[in-house]
């Protein structure tokens, strides 16, 4: 199973975009963030008659998160438990069901910009409560994965030049260290397992020419279970999707999983 984490920054003002994509890319399961778009306003039956089955969280303007499943999609859940008045759209769950079930969590973790300050305490209130849904995950011991737009970099070797994200909440010590404290639960990092060194990135600024110039940082990410990682086959950024016409700032990263 291919399985697909794509930022795509707005699904109305990209569906040609993200319906190429998915015709030529063919993932089985691609998660979206950043659809910007309320739930009656999803382009549902352009990606269905793609063979897609579709269930999204959406939110006008902002956020919104889908998954989209050639496989049937069961006990679905949406909106990150811990916090009953957060009205932000950024997490969906599913249950995929192949030979073998996994639990898909598609995630749109907040920037938190500017930091310090009231954005920055809302990021981190909200890894604490993923913290809690992470140990729940692992509890089950089943195949389970968290991805998304993390808006986390972990190392310095995923950022072209860390010194200027010194100060951004994606970057800052207790960003990353929220993000290492739910990696240390026993989650794989799927990309940093098949894949090391830097200059592989999933992000890159609309601004000052950072595509052209491989300004990229790498805020997108796979975190698995130990029984959804001991089906990992492979993980990869699709980077060239970002030099297309109307391109999201973010590109694909994949998992292929034995499922």
């Amino acid at each position: 199973m291919k399985i697909a984490t794509f930022n795509i920054n707005g699904v109305k003002a990209r569906i040609d975009t993200l319906t190429t994509w998915l015709t030529e890319s063919a993932p089985d399961v691609a998660v979206l963030q950043e659809v910007k778009s309320v739930d009656e306003g999803f382009p549902r039956q352009i990606i269905e008659d793609l063979g897609y089955n579709v269930e999204t969280h959406g939110q006008k303007g902002f956020n919104g998160v889908a998954i989209l499943s050639k496989l049937p999609l069961e006990d679905v859940t949406r909106g990150l438990p811990g916090d009953d008045t957060d009205e932000q759209a950024r997490w969906i769950e599913a249950t995929v069901i192949g030979d073998k079930a996994v639990r898909i969590c598609g995630l749109y973790l907040p920037n938190g910009n500017p930091a310090p300050g009231p954005k920055y305490d809302y990021k981190l209130a909200w890894m604490d409560r993923l913290y809690t849904r992470a140990c729940d995950l692992m509890s089950a011991e089943e195949p389970a994965l968290m991805c998304g737009d993390y808006n986390i970099i972990p190392q310095p070797e995923d950022a072209a030049h860390p010194s200027a994200w010194a100060d951004d909440a994606l970057f800052l010590p207790q960003s990353r260290a929220a993000f290492r404290k739910i990696v240390n639960l026993g989650f794989t990092e799927a990309f940093r397992a098949r894949h090391a060194g830097p200059a592989h990135y999933s992000f890159w600024d609309y601004q000052a020419g950072a595509w052209d110039r491989n300004d990229g940082i790498r805020i997108d990410h796979f975190l698995l279970t130990p029984q959804c990682a001991d089906l990992l086959n492979d993980c990869w950024i699709e980077s060239d999707i970002r030099g297309r016409e109307k391109p999201s700032d973010h590109v694909p990263v994949w998992v292929d999983i034995s499922i």
